[in-house]
């Protein structure tokens, strides 16, 4: 059996062990599995997480497993691998600078690492530290290999061929500064936009809430801005994103929602607010939290012209027929292991490094 076979197979397994604890996602005794010591360990570290980062929910932790246990198919798997000749690829020691925005944010890249045949360097960020080295830990029984491949470390970054880094604007002129001479993938700020026309069904609204608030509007696929028609009225929309209104019970949204509400009243801006949610308008992507902004354009081409204008600061763009490439209202936090961060192809970058 080839390495490639043996690290698809253990990320195969690794999918359906995933599956099966997202099937009994409650605390144990887990049903047909009260004995596998691999579902209590599990549950203790989503426990560990949540309790290391009060915005990592049990239920936002198993949306992203859950998510997971969708791509690691081996149908899927090998469709996403068939445009590409792994067979050129001369193993590297990969670096990998990880966000922690939202859960197991940076394991397309890990998984990319690993399933080209090289090994991986892992600097964890202090807020999703602990899921990852679980389910390596996993991978590891599932194929020895995988073991000696995957090396996380809290200290300076040692030996390493190229690097992949995600973060902020300002951490990533940190990162060219110090890595600028090595092979480098290195991705900044990037935020979602949703282009309403006014012609959305009250339902598409209500996605496009699951778009707005799945892990609290922190991730960069997270919608943190409309584009509306000049005469949009909001009412449809609020009503339709009433379902979410629980989210305000979540402390640190609450607090934030109440700091940024008291700012903006002391700042004298005009907001529109439903109890949980700000509008704000601002030609900015990038919204605090419990705040969306949005724009108004006079025609849907003016949209898209913009959108084009500013496609760096884009990460992904809703919509139902505006413009090409879109994505539909409710699944911006499911994407398909072809949809690479900053539209950059990890594989390629790491086959051709």
């Amino acid at each position: 059996m080839t390495d490639l076979k043996r690290r698809l197979e253990a990320f195969v397994k690794l999918g359906k062990f995933i599956g099966e604890f997202c099937e009994n996602p409650n605390e144990p005794p887990f049903k047909g599995h009260s004995e596998d010591p691999w579902f209590h360990k599990l549950n203790q570290k989503i426990r560990l997480a949540g309790e290391s980062n009060g915005w990592f929910t049990r239920a936002n932790i198993l949306f992203a497993l859950a998510t997971w246990k969708e791509l690691l198919t081996e149908e899927n798997l090998m469709d996403w691998l068939s445009a590409y000749d792994l067979g050129k690829n001369k193993k590297k020691d990969i670096a990998l600078i990880m966000a922690g925005n939202i859960p197991l944010v940076g394991f397309h890249d890990f998984l990319a690492v690993l399933v080209t045949g090289n090994s991986a360097l892992v600097k964890l960020s202090s807020n999703d530290n602990i899921l990852l080295p679980f389910l390596a830990e996993y991978l590891g029984e599932m194929d020895s290999t995988l073991k000696d491949a995957i090396r996380f470390t809290e200290g300076k970054l040692d030996t390493f061929d190229a690097i992949i880094a995600t973060g902020s604007d300002n951490t990533a002129r940190y990162f060219e500064y110090y890595f600028g001479q090595r092979p480098n993938l290195i991705r900044r700020n990037r935020n979602s936009v949703a282009i309403l026309t006014a012609n959305e069904s009250p339902d598409q609204l209500k996605a496009l809430g699951e778009d707005i608030f799945r892990y609290y509007g922190l991730g960069c696929r997270s919608v943190s801005k409309l584009l509306v028609p000049m005469d949009y009225d909001f009412d449809t929309f609020f009503t339709s994103i009433y379902p979410y209104r629980d989210i305000i019970d979540h402390q640190k949204y609450a607090n934030n929602y109440d700091y940024n509400k008291a700012i903006y009243l002391m700042s004298e801006f005009k907001i529109l607010d439903n109890g949980f949610l700000m509008l704000k308008e601002d030609e900015s992507y990038s919204s605090p939290i419990a705040t969306l902004f949005y724009e108004r354009y006079r025609s849907v081409k003016d949209a898209r012209l913009k959108l084009e204008q500013n496609k760096e600061k884009i990460q992904c763009v809703v919509s139902d027929g505006s413009i090409p490439d879109e994505i539909p209202f409710g699944t911006t936090q499911k994407p398909m292991l072809k949809d690479y961060a900053d539209g950059v192809d990890t594989v390629d970058f790491l086959l051709k490094t």
